[in-house]
């Protein structure tokens, strides 16, 4: 069942990098481990509210037995080492913006589906401008691969990276051992939309769909109601992508 990780790769390597220092500075309380596919292609698809949530994310996959593949910036693909450890486990570019910023992820999503492998996408797209750190307004890039590809997309959250480092922070802090709690919700397979044109309408239909997932899951972890209305930074004047304080 862990064939994935059992395999020499790459990945190896930077489990040996990363998963020490996790281990020393996180532990992790799971609820429903079971709801994680073993093999197939799918997205997974988390809340974000902190700079560290990859690492953490994907030591979390890597230790459930799935090799965590990653959207991330097309610019950091060009740093010596990382560029080409990033290349060579799978991690997808993606640019900003121009012709070029819907080509890559296409086509690394259809590799996905031959391959059977996993993709983390971050609906949001960036930390979550909400200042009690609830899920804001998604976007549809997660949607549009599983709808595409005809791939489920498993809704996760988690709490807790917050105390490991808060959003936006430059500094983690990894003493005392922090507790990570996760819970991991039902695949969805989104077949009321199966046959309907991935227009701009079906998109956001589906990624609130996917947002009630995450954040009813998060409710759980935190116990307590989010806001009533989910937050959308366009509404505060805030800027969709790069830091923010406040």
């Amino acid at each position: 069942m862990r064939k994935e990780t059992t395999q020499p790769s790459v990945f190896w390597i930077l489990a040996t990098i990363v998963l020490p220092a996790v281990n020393l500075a996180v532990r992790y309380r799971v609820t429903d481990v079971r709801k994680f596919p073993q093999t197939g292609a799918f997205v997974l698809s988390p809340n974000h509210f902190s700079e560290i949530d990859p690492i953490v994310v994907g030591a979390l996959a890597w230790k459930l037995g799935r090799a965590p593949r990653f959207m991330a910036k097309a610019s950091v693909f060009t740093i010596p080492v990382l560029g080409w450890l990033l290349r060579k486990s799978g991690q997808i570019p993606v640019e900003r913006g121009g012709v070029a910023r819907g080509n890559e992820p296409v086509k690394a999503a259809r590799r996905l589906v031959e391959r059977g492998q996993m993709v983390i996408v971050y609906p949001e797209g960036s930390l979550t401008r909400d200042p009690e750190l609830w899920p804001m307004r998604g976007k549809t890039g997660a949607v549009r691969i599983a709808l595409e590809q005809g791939i489920p997309i498993v809704p996760i959250a988690h709490w807790g990276t917050q105390d490991l480092m808060p959003r936006y922070s430059k500094r983690i802090s990894p003493f005392p051992r922090k507790t990570i709690h996760v819970k991991i919700g039902d695949p969805l397979s989104f077949d009321e939309f199966k046959g309907r044109s991935l227009d701009t309408a079906t998109l956001n239909e589906a990624t609130a769909i996917l947002m009630d997932a995450i954040t009813g899951l998060l409710e759980d972890l935190r116990g307590e109601k989010a806001p009533a209305k989910r937050w959308n930074p366009s509404e505060h004047d805030q800027k969709e992508t790069g830091r923010f304080e406040g």
